[in-house]
């Protein structure tokens, strides 16, 4: 059976889960901050990452583990691809978003050797699983699904949700959130007919149609929230959602994983560039 491992981020359950497969394979590390947690919860030497995406919470202890690992290797969509091998801009980018906390949250981001990266377009198997491509929280977003077994490694595209009562939340960082491009992803990954979701945050949801479909509405609702362009309403319409689904703990956790500053700067991206994209098209 695939090993949940909590990597407990500053200090915190229920956060952030790396998994870990049959043969040495691990889908999202998790951050380098986290790489001992990761390293105790280990059954054996990782000999493959499986990354979903190259946000620092799901992949920037790739690096570390491939120094640390000569053999390692490490499958990533081929847009994340060279982001691995030189992380400098990734790291600006991330700087941009977590300023002075970025080390404490994420610790050392190490590039990886290109020659031990390996590509992804979706479509492919790797390691037993089928790579799905599902952008929409990322461009580079992929999900492997576990045909055998069942089980669905989704990252982020099936959102946030804290057990055993948080409620499902859509993570939305900036730089490149497409809402359509989620839906026809949570599409793709309920084509496969998996019986249960892992998930990053946090851990195996089932039945997966019913995770699906949550992650379905609350992507919907990011999206409603936001439209409007108020900061402040949209963020109040998060807490108040927090406050009626589970309890404190869950809306800790929820908000380490996704915080709503983040959540909104990610969308009004969003809804800015399509509107200057229908501008120009109105303009052609």
């Amino acid at each position: 059976m695939p090993n949940t491992i909590d990597l407990n981020h500053l200090g915190h359950d229920r956060v952030i889960a790396a998994h870990e497969l049959d043969r040495g394979v691990v889908v999202d590390p998790g951050p380098a901050s986290c790489a001992e947690a990761l390293l105790a919860g280990l059954g054996g030497e990782p000999r493959a990452l499986l990354l979903t995406h190259i946000h620092l919470d799901h992949a920037g202890a790739s690096g570390l583990l491939a120094r640390r690992f000569p053999d390692l290797r490490v499958y990533v969509h081929e847009v994340g691809a060279p982001h691995l091998a030189d992380p400098s801009k990734l790291l600006e980018s991330a700087a941009r978003l977590y300023g002075d906390d970025l080390d404490r949250l994420w610790g050392e981001v190490a590039p990886v050797p290109a020659e031990r990266i390996v590509a992804l377009t979706g479509g492919e198997s790797v390691e037993g699983l089928d790579v799905v491509y599902t952008p929409g929280h990322a461009s580079h977003h992929v999900s492997y699904v576990d045909q055998d077994r069942g089980d669905a490694y989704v990252g982020d595209v099936a959102g946030v949700r804290i057990p055993p009562g948080g409620p499902t939340i859509a993570p939305t960082p900036p730089p490149d959130i497409d809402l359509e491009a989620w839906h026809r992803s949570l599409e793709a990954v309920a084509a496969r007919f998996p019986e249960r979701l892992r998930l990053t945050h946090f851990g195996p949801a089932e039945p997966a149609a019913e995770a699906i479909a949550a992650a379905q509405e609350a992507v919907f609702r990011a999206g409603e929230r936001s439209r409007a362009g108020d900061r402040e309403r949209f963020a109040a319409a998060v807490d108040e959602e927090l406050a009626h689904n589970g309890g404190p703990e869950e809306a800790v956790r929820t908000m380490q994983a996704a915080p709503i500053d983040q959540l909104w700067l990610g969308l009004e991206r969003y809804w800015r560039k399509r509107g200057e994209d229908e501008s120009a098209s109105q303009s052609a």
